[in-house]
């Protein structure tokens, strides 16, 4: 695995080296060991996935509040995806930067995204499937989230959003405030 820095301190895009022969690939997804150091030993509890039928389609952007903040990891394992994630920790000198890359099932790569983190993604071709990997336990009472045409991200969707849950339609604005954010 090879550990890439982001513009946003502690999140980090993972690229996963597969050994290839013949038959086909073998690559190694996640090791608590070389990962740890990332996220200061917490276990992953919970493993997810979400599939979506269309291109265009944009989930998110989604944060847990404290006490359930979480660490992810979020690979597309079909498909390609921009991913797109936000600080949200107001101590942070990141604090309101969106960063975005390109998941893709081919290129086997993924991202940390590290607690105080919103985060969401838009398919970019049809079929998409993603996994993601939890450090807290889902809690719905404590699942929040930002609209994704909030105009103080500034985030460029690189194709037209073809579909969003009502839920995700009716999250707040994000406004770039140091006084207060939702997560705390």
């Amino acid at each position: 695995m090879l550990l890439k820095k982001t513009p946003l301190d502690g999140a980090v895009e993972i690229e996963c080296l597969p050994k290839k022969d013949k038959r086909g690939s073998f690559v190694r997804f996640f090791c608590q060991k070389s990962l740890s150091k990332l996220f200061n030993n917490t276990k992953i509890v919970q493993i997810n996935s979400s599939y979506s039928r269309i291109a265009g389609t944009v989930r998110g952007l989604h944060f847990q509040s404290s006490p359930s903040q979480e660490n992810k990891f979020i690979r597309c394992i079909k498909g390609k995806i921009f991913d797109v994630i936000v600080d949200l920790r107001e101590e942070s000198k990141t604090f309101g930067k969106s960063y975005s890359l390109i998941l893709d099932s081919k290129k086997m790569n993924m991202i940390f995204v590290p607690s105080g983190f919103a985060h969401g993604f838009q398919t970019l071709v049809p079929h998409c499937e993603i996994l993601y990997l939890h450090t807290d336990y889902h809690n719905q009472e404590l699942e929040k989230g930002y609209r994704y045409d909030s105009k103080d991200l500034k985030i460029s969707w690189p194709i037209e959003v073809t579909q969003i849950s009502e839920k995700d339609k009716n999250l707040e604005i994000f406004k770039y405030e140091r006084k207060k954010v939702l997560y705390e």
